[in-house]
């Protein structure tokens, strides 16, 4: 009997074992996953396409920090009462999420002012009856391309189409791009989003150096000397990728007590560049101090003066980084009720969601 007992315990170990081993290798294939995805962009921007410059805001993080308010109010036109009458959806109200793919004018193509302009691919999030939208997309459109079961709305506005798609149950893409492909490829990486390596190749390759949770940034490849950034020239003197992002860290306080960390980085070709860059940021920020210097104090925004004082600037060998705490205060200004501004006309095929006129 003490035999049989000694010859089953091997047994049962070397059974127990894989078990044991594919148990931790499930938990470390989860644990990397959840990993992976922390540090991935926010999904909406992982749907863009290919761009030369991508921006992103989370509304709803907004609304946490000015303590739940709405954006504030604008004025509402005819058009935009129409179209909130018949979507149910307002802009500064249902709106969550917002991913921009900016697509720069190939070079040699600015023949004309609308042939210059840089061309949009967008993702929105948010609070949409998508029966009553589709219906409003159906009625502007002058066609409907049905692609992997998606409905893709074609709405002419001036001299181009706008292409508007439901891809979810609270996501709508839309883009001005001339190729019809970009919108369908954002159809496609609809289908396989749980990926947490999807993503344009330049948002991936910066989006490490977006501080963690960060409900606004941008990542972009600025060219002086491309038309959208003749007014850049002034600062930089050749190409440079620059990485903006606003962190926060509550320390125990709530989301709309805490300070806001603004960062800003470039990373130009050279060491020289960078240098000349800290050099222009520092004038720039001496003259705006002198400015309010010579101008008096007393009427200073305390929280605009908080934030200005706070500034850093410095060169890391071919990197500028600028730094600054914004007081939690800056942004419950930005939401308080303001007198509603006329809002300007746009036409009725421009007001999808979250359209607005590129």
């Amino acid at each position: 009997m003490l035999s049989f007992t000694s010859d089953r315990t091997p047994m049962r170990i070397r059974r127990t074992i894989p078990i044991f081993l594919a148990v931790v290798v499930v938990a470390a294939a989860l644990t990397l996953v959840v990993q992976l995805r922390k540090h991935a962009p926010p999904e909406p921007a992982r749907l863009l396409p290919g761009g030369d410059a991508f921006f992103y805001v989370n509304l709803g993080r907004m609304r946490q920090f000015a303590s739940g308010k709405e954006l504030p109010a604008v004025s509402h036109d005819p058009e935009y009462e129409t179209f909130i009458r018949e979507t149910g959806f307002q802009f500064e109200r249902d709106l969550d999420e917002a991913a921009f793919a900016i697509h720069y004018p190939a070079p040699g193509s600015g023949r004309t002012p609308a042939s210059a302009a840089p061309r949009f691919s967008e993702v929105f999030v948010g609070k949409f009856d998508a029966t009553r939208l589709a219906s409003y997309l159906k009625r502007h459109a002058t066609s409907i391309e049905n692609y992997q079961s998606v409905d893709i709305f074609s709405i002419p506005i001036e001299d181009r189409t706008f292409r508007v798609a439901i891809v979810g149950a609270d996501s709508v893409a839309a883009s001005n791009n001339d190729d019809p492909a970009v919108m369908r490829g954002i159809v496609d990486r609809s289908r396989r989003l749980a990926s947490p390596f999807g993503g344009p190749a330049l948002l991936r390759h910066y989006y490490k150096r977006v501080q963690f949770a960060s409900p606004v940034w941008l990542i972009a490849h600025v060219d002086p000397s491309s038309p959208p950034f003749g007014d850049w020239s002034d600062l930089l003197s050749s190409s440079a990728d620059v990485i903006v992002s606003f962190g926060y860290n509550p320390l125990h306080l709530p989301l709309h007590q805490a300070p806001i960390h603004l960062r800003a980085e470039a990373l130009t070709t050279s060491s020289d560049n960078a240098r000349s860059l800290a050099e222009r940021l520092r004038t720039y920020v001496a003259m705006f101090r002198s400015a309010e210097t010579s101008a008096g104090t007393s009427g200073t925004d305390p929280d605009v003066k908080a934030a200005f004082d706070s500034l850093q600037i410095k060169q890391e060998d071919d990197r500028t980084v600028l730094t600054a705490v914004i007081p939690p205060g800056f942004f419950k200004k930005l939401f308080s009720e303001a007198p509603p501004e006329p809002a300007p006309s746009v036409p009725p095929s421009a007001q999808s969601p979250p359209a607005t006129k590129h």
